[in-house]
């Protein structure tokens, strides 16, 4: 099993620690590329105690809690691993997500103001030729994902929101992989485009559309591609 870098800040001890505790650990998983080894990674509780400042204790606890919601596996007299899904649960969950991102962006065509869609715009303002997308690609990624969850955000539906956070972690780590494949920054830059577009139109139906189809051609070259997955 691998022993993969996981990156936290040192907290201050005060009351509610395990929240904080786990909310870090979340935050810092959440930034892994989960998926970069052929085994899961290993978290290391007396490392992460000593990382975050804290006693073992509640990294135990929140390591619990990250278990109840299915984020880590807890295996006794082996350790705790980050849990991965298959290709299978990966193409199921972003079949979710386009259901979901899509109804999110029927909403902000209603709901989101001018300024707040033009945001959405400026956040792919420094792409606009070849060269900046191939130098930029990994300020892409991350830009990419921003995306995403903006536009859940002006959705203004704290349930889809609720619901998306659950599935993130793999979403965030499959665009995260999988844009510097086949020329998919470059596509992906353009269906961000259309439907910043649609939104700008306010047309409901489009903007619907091309978001599902968006994250259904990331499901498409999962399937494809992603050997690692299988």
């Amino acid at each position: 099993m691998s022993t993969s870098a996981i990156s936290v800040q040192r907290l201050d001890t005060e009351p509610a620690l395990k929240e904080r505790v786990c909310e870090a650990l979340l935050a810092a998983i959440a930034a892994m590329d989960i998926y970069a080894e052929p085994e899961p990674p290993k978290l290391d509780e007396r490392q992460l105690a000593a990382r975050l400042g804290v006693s073992r204790t509640p990294v135990r606890e929140a390591l619990a809690v990250l278990e109840q919601k299915g984020i880590v596996k807890i295996i006794p007299r082996r350790g705790t691993f980050v849990v991965r899904k298959t290709k299978r649960e990966i193409l199921e969950m972003i079949q979710v997500w386009a259901a979901l991102e899509g109804t999110a962006a029927a909403m902000v065509t209603e709901r989101a103001s001018d300024e707040e869609i033009s945001r959405l715009r400026g956040m792919f303002a420094t792409f606009t030729d070849d060269g900046e997308i191939r130098a930029h690609i990994d300020e892409y990624s991350e830009t990419n994902i921003n995306f995403h969850q903006a536009l859940i955000s002006l959705s203004g539906s704290r349930l889809i929101k609720e619901i998306t956070d659950n599935l993130f972690l793999h979403i965030r780590a499959m665009r995260m992989r999988s844009i510097n494949e086949r020329d998919r920054a470059q596509r992906s830059i353009i269906d961000h485009m259309h439907i910043i577009e649609a939104l700008e139109r306010r047309d409901r139906d489009e903007a619907q559309r091309t978001v599902r189809d968006h994250s259904l051609d990331l499901a498409r070259h999962i399937e494809l591609y992603t050997d690692y997955l299988d």
